[in-house]
């Protein structure tokens, strides 16, 4: 597997160039400045999953998209086993792990991801596209979800689905780590 920063900075450019953007628009459309982005283009900036989702939103694509090499025409009907454990990766500097388990694929609709959360962990998100939701389960820990304005606790076993087209959040504020299971819907718009 490549470093993720490498992976980023190659599907990053694949999708720019697929869409024809330049630098100068992709940053009014990403809300991410055109010198980070050719930095991390140029592999010379490992971006916050802040700044990827900002990203992601921008290109209207998935997150998996940025993270991950994405084989042509997979099957989703052909039987696939994934092991968390081999394709796990920090994505960014702030201690939270991501395991891209089954990345987007337009006759599905969502990507499948387990999060893993270090104590003390706490992040808020910015809205993604119109229509995009996101269901979570907790398999290890607890985890606090902030959703409508309010922070939801759950507990090892628990879910909650809430839309990710408004500001969100999640917390572990406990002294342990905290995984979850992260379904992303996106709505039918082609090809995320």
């Amino acid at each position: 597997m490549n470093n993720p920063a490498e992976q980023v900075s190659k599907n990053l450019k694949q999708i720019r160039r697929r869409l024809a953007w330049s630098l100068d628009r992709a940053s009014k459309e990403t809300g991410v400045s055109k010198a980070m982005l050719g930095q991390i283009e140029r592999g010379e900036s490992s971006p916050t999953i802040s700044t990827l989702w900002k990203i992601a939103t921008g290109f209207s694509v998935s997150l998996s998209s940025l993270m991950q090499n994405i084989p042509e025409n997979a099957d989703p009907s052909v039987t696939l086993l994934r092991d968390a454990d081999k394709i796990r990766q920090p994505i960014a500097e702030d201690g939270m792990l991501i395991a891209p388990l089954f990345p987007f694929d337009p006759r599905v609709a969502f990507e499948y991801f387990e999060l893993t959360f270090p104590t003390s962990y706490e992040r808020l998100s910015e809205p993604h596209k119109t229509g995009v939701i996101e269901y979570i389960t907790v398999t290890e820990g607890q985890m606090e979800i902030l959703s409508e304005g309010e922070w939801h606790k759950l507990e090892k076993g628990q879910s909650i689905r809430f839309n990710a087209d408004r500001p969100h959040g999640y917390r572990n504020h406990t002294g342990e780590r905290s995984v979850i299971l992260s379904v992303i819907y996106y709505p039918s718009r082609g090809d995320v």
